[in-house]
């Protein structure tokens, strides 16, 4: 056996057990941290930290305005069934999004309504660890959790992985259900995972990520979470805030005001 292959071996078994106790929950934080800087490449920022964060009190119910302009920059197709869907950003109830939150007393109208969900870009992200082949990284300078979408193998570790389900897997060719592609981003293949880049290629033209640019109430904001100036920053000091499944420790860069 060769020193790649079994390279290979060993990231593919350490990348099971990260996704089976993501999964499951029986990884200890501390158990993660451990296997995150085994098998994390670029796991350290230096620098910028993106985030965002979504005040779903101005989020108005029904409108699908920054799913739907996410979706179109992105060629993310709609076969119009659950499942084939491919989903970058979406809603869902309250108890889906926050599973860990206490419903006791909680408000109809908070029980009711639907909240957006997308990558949580985490600054400890457990699909990172999971995946064999390094399609799925962490950029060391920004935090962005990226994906390569050329090296995936489609073996889904990483949805395995991830505690949020936001990792979508081509099970059929994409191109089929786009109606309209653009032509600034690629499109990708059959049997590949893909989700939510924080539109990092409009980061490097210094734009704002579609969803936050199309949003008509206001109700996303983006920014620097290590820059204690910036906007997002200023919105958590002043709002309490939640984070999806936090007791998990994965740290996500989205925050909710509630």
């Amino acid at each position: 056996m060769n020193d790649n292959r079994r390279e290979f071996i060993r990231k593919t078994g350490l990348g099971v057990l990260a996704g089976l106790g993501a999964a499951t929950g029986i990884f200890s934080k501390s158990s993660f941290e451990t296997a995150e800087a085994q098998t994390t490449h670029g796991a350290s920022t230096s620098g910028k930290r993106w985030g965002m964060v979504i005040d779903t009190r101005k989020c108005r119910e029904g409108c699908t305005k920054c799913i739907d302009a996410c979706h179109e920059v992105h060629n993310v197709p709609d076969f119009g069934n659950a499942k084939d869907e491919i989903k970058w950003i979406w809603k869902s109830p309250y108890e889906n999004v926050f599973p860990g939150e206490s419903k006791q007393f909680v408000s109809e109208e908070t029980r009711e309504k639907s909240y957006l969900a997308l990558c949580n870009h985490c600054d400890n992200p457990p699909c990172v660890r999971a995946c064999p082949t390094r399609a799925t990284f962490k950029r060391s300078w920004d935090g962005i959790v990226a994906m390569d979408y050329h090296r995936c193998i489609g073996c889904r570790f990483c949805m395995a992985a991830c505690p949020y389900g936001s990792r979508s897997f081509n099970w059929r060719d994409p191109r089929e259900a786009i109606e309209k592609r653009d032509q600034a981003y690629p499109t990708r293949e059959r049997g590949v995972v893909e989700k939510c880049n924080f539109c990092s290629e409009r980061l490097a033209q210094n734009l704002n990520p579609a969803c936050v640019e199309t949003c008509p109430e206001g109700a996303l904001t983006f920014g620097d979470l290590n820059d204690p100036e910036s906007e997002v920053r200023m919105l958590l000091e002043k709002n309490h805030t939640l984070q999806r499944k936090s007791e998990l420790g994965t740290r996500p860069s989205v925050f909710y005001i509630i």
